[in-house]
């Protein structure tokens, strides 16, 4: 398996927005810049989050974008399954006609157990604790040049 782009960069818009939730809005711009991530591609990320309830838009002066839930609610096992679908790995586990091996294959047993893992570790995984892992790498870095 193996996460688009698309993914990765929604996660990191997603972790922006979660290091700076209660303090207003925030301009794409600002988390392309930081990110250097196109702000065009950041917009085509975007809408599908703020589609699926994860995040607000405001217009105007003060405008750009919040989360829509506190990050201690929102998992990345939201983000990704918004960013990519489901993640279930191979057809057969969620849609069992799609195979005429599915009462006899081994594998698909494999295949269910890695996928249902998969998605307890993105579920047990909040955007306020990726925010405090990064938060602890960048006093990591910066008490190791001290």
């Amino acid at each position: 398996m193996k996460l688009s782009t698309r993914a990765r960069y929604g996660v990191r818009l997603m972790l922006r927005l979660a290091s700076r939730y209660g303090e207003g809005s925030v301009y794409l711009r600002e988390i392309a810049e930081e990110e250097q991530i196109s702000e065009k591609y950041l917009s085509q990320i975007i809408i599908p989050l703020r589609a699926a309830g994860l995040v607000h838009s405001a217009r105007g002066a003060y405008g750009g974008y919040t989360l829509a839930k506190a990050p201690e609610d929102i998992t990345m096992k939201d983000v990704i399954e918004v960013l990519e679908g489901e993640t279930c790995l191979v057809d057969c586990v969620k849609n069992p006609a799609a195979c005429k091996r599915v009462t006899t294959c081994p594998t698909r047993d494999i295949w269910t157990i890695l996928g249902n893992k998969i998605g307890e570790t993105l579920k047990a995984v909040t955007l306020a604790s990726l925010v405090r892992m990064s938060r602890d790498k960048e006093e990591n870095i910066l008490m190791s040049h001290i």
